[in-house]
């Protein structure tokens, strides 16, 4: 298939570094990879936010979110890797979105059925897009090259992971760990503001050409940056 047709990659080219890290400018190559990437990602977040409307409206229940949820990563992990070079990928980025917004329903139900839950709603969107755009800007302004930062990002991913089985499995056993889920959802926060920093940082520098995987990259930190901040801000908010 000619990729060139649907203009998904936009060549190898990318930003010249210097010994500092830093480089000299962004390529042209780069731009078009960055300004694709955010286009996409606009229009699959305001896409996730009316499927999770759709998903309140509806009272979609605890299970219907799970399976949800198990196809979204159905989808990213073994359908999108096949599609990402055409233009299908494009239909899955949206499906994979679509299916994580609809999963949101029943936890921002919950956070809105706290007192003053519209605000924590509001506050963790506010806290969102904070982070993800002074991240940015950062990046953008700087061209600092962040792939230095793969190592510790996969391990603390690992750390993370092995601690939400943890906390599933206790919750199974009725033990009570508020305390070190919130402690999680902190460790998420500053992970996925790695990840914003380094998946950034690839494109900027050259280092990712395809913009669907990097939509589906900056989506997926945005989307877990989001729900840690929910989880925190109520906590901290719970009478």
């Amino acid at each position: 298939m000619d990729n060139r047709r649907f203009d998904v990659r936009s060549g190898n080219g990318g930003a010249y570094a210097t010994d500092t890290g830093r480089s000299t400018g962004i390529s042209a190559e780069a731009t078009k990879v960055l300004r694709n990437t955010y286009t996409l990602l606009a229009m699959t977040l305001l896409f996730s936010a009316v499927m999770a409307a759709v998903s309140m409206s509806i009272g979609l229940s605890q299970g219907a979110s799970l399976i949800c949820s198990l196809g979204a990563l159905g989808l990213v992990w073994l359908v999108l890797p096949r599609t990402a070079n055409s233009s299908a990928g494009i239909a899955v980025v949206f499906a994979f979105t679509g299916l994580l917004g609809l999963s949101l329903g029943p936890l921002l139900m919950h956070y809105l059925a706290f007192q003053g839950g519209s605000q924590i709603v509001v506050q963790a969107l506010g806290g969102t897009a904070f982070v993800f755009l002074g991240l940015s800007g950062y990046v953008l302004t700087t061209k600092k090259d962040f792939s230095f930062m793969r190592g510790f990002l996969v391990a603390g991913m690992m750390v993370v992971l092995v601690a939400l089985v943890g906390s599933i499995i206790a919750s199974f056993f009725g033990v009570e760990m508020s305390a070190f889920s919130l402690a999680i959802s902190g460790a998420i926060v500053f992970l996925m503001s790695g990840f914003i920093l380094y998946d950034t940082s690839r494109i900027v520098n050259g280092g990712e050409t395809n913009y669907i995987m990097a939509t589906t990259s900056l989506y997926l930190s945005i989307y877990n940056l989001f729900v840690s901040l929910l989880h925190i801000l109520g906590a901290l908010n719970d009478d």
